[in-house]
């Protein structure tokens, strides 16, 4: 069964329930084989209504960038975004970006794309991407700074996107250090930048991003249900993802600009301003084991600094926060 005819069949009749047994008898395949092609097509972006012994309907289509429009609006808000590389399915936005960087990319330059089917977070954590649902995407900066300030950049994106995503959903969005936001405790953002050097100075940072925008519950793979979230799932209802991606691009450029004339320091004070636990008592999971100690801020280099209990400050350059 080809899922182009499942498709073609559920779609001539808009707004009613097609029984399991008419399109089993009108398409000759099994009950079992309608079923795959409903999951497959849910992969792929279609939301359906299925009810017992009325059948299935499409109650929602995939949602793809128009890409007309996302020009359109980025010109509107921002330098950044162009050029823009608007694909379909891709491994990673990381991978074409950085081939990109390679060739000479200008900085600013955007690549989206709607589903990533080898998509990446820190430490080589798989990130779940299916098509439709989220924003998946990579800029590419041009940084003029040693290699050690890169961690600088990495705080300075979950600032620019915890800004953004709290002025389009209207939710109250948090940074957990270094790069996870959150709402709710449950995550809904993950961030990953990478870079190239040469002399101890950058020649490129790929700022990558992964933000779940419209995902339903059952889009999220089961393992991470408990602590995931998206924007739709916390709002009851979906987000225009061309707004998510201008209001990123927005706040990036502008935060960028903050940085490089006045350094990290604005920087820091906005992060602290938006981020859970400063001033509580966290655990901080690290390759050398567990550290314990009230979260006081950021470090000159983007490092969190923990209060000890005999008074102590210890920057902690990496690991994972606990509440």
């Amino acid at each position: 069964m080809r899922d182009e005819q499942l498709l073609e069949l559920l779609t001539a009749r808009p707004g009613e329930y097609i029984s399991g047994e008419e399109i089993s008898r009108l398409m000759s395949v099994s009950r079992t084989a309608i079923w795959k092609g409903i999951n497959r097509l849910k992969e792929q972006g279609y939301e359906f209504d299925s009810v017992s012994r009325k059948g299935y309907r499409i109650v929602r289509y995939p949602d793809r960038f128009d890409e007309v429009s996302l020009r359109l609006q980025l010109s509107k808000s921002t330098s950044w975004g162009q050029p823009l590389h608007l694909l379909d399915s891709i491994g990673s936005t990381q991978d074409v970006a950085r081939e990109l960087a390679e060739q000479g990319a200008v900085e600013g330059t955007l690549v989206i794309a709607e589903e990533q089917t080898a998509g990446r977070g820190r430490q080589g954590r798989r990130f779940h991407s299916p098509p439709g649902r989220g924003v998946w995407m990579t800029v590419v900066m041009r940084p003029q700074q040693p290699l050690q300030y890169t961690s600088q950049l990495t705080l300075l994106a979950a600032v620019a996107i915890c800004r953004a995503l709290r002025n389009v959903s209207g939710l109250d969005i948090g940074i957990k250090w270094p790069n996870d936001l959150l709402i709710d405790g449950r995550k809904v953002c993950g961030i990953l930048v990478e870079s190239a050097a040469e002399d101890g100075y950058v020649r490129y940072a790929l700022a990558g991003f992964g933000i779940d925008v419209n995902l339903a519950p059952e889009d999220l793979p089961e393992d991470v249900r408990p602590v995931a979230t998206s924007l739709r799932i916390q709002r009851g209802e979906p987000v225009d993802r061309t707004a998510v991606v201008t209001a990123i691009m927005s706040e990036l450029e502008s935060l960028y600009g903050l940085y490089n004339r006045d350094g990290f320091a604005p920087i820091s004070a906005l992060w602290e301003a938006l981020a859970f636990a400063i001033g509580s008592q966290v655990t901080v999971k690290t390759l050398q084991g567990p550290l314990q100690g009230i979260a006081r801020g950021l470090g000159p280099n983007g490092e969190l600094l923990l209060e000890q209990l005999d008074g102590q400050v210890l920057p902690v350059y990496s690991g994972e926060v606990g509440f």
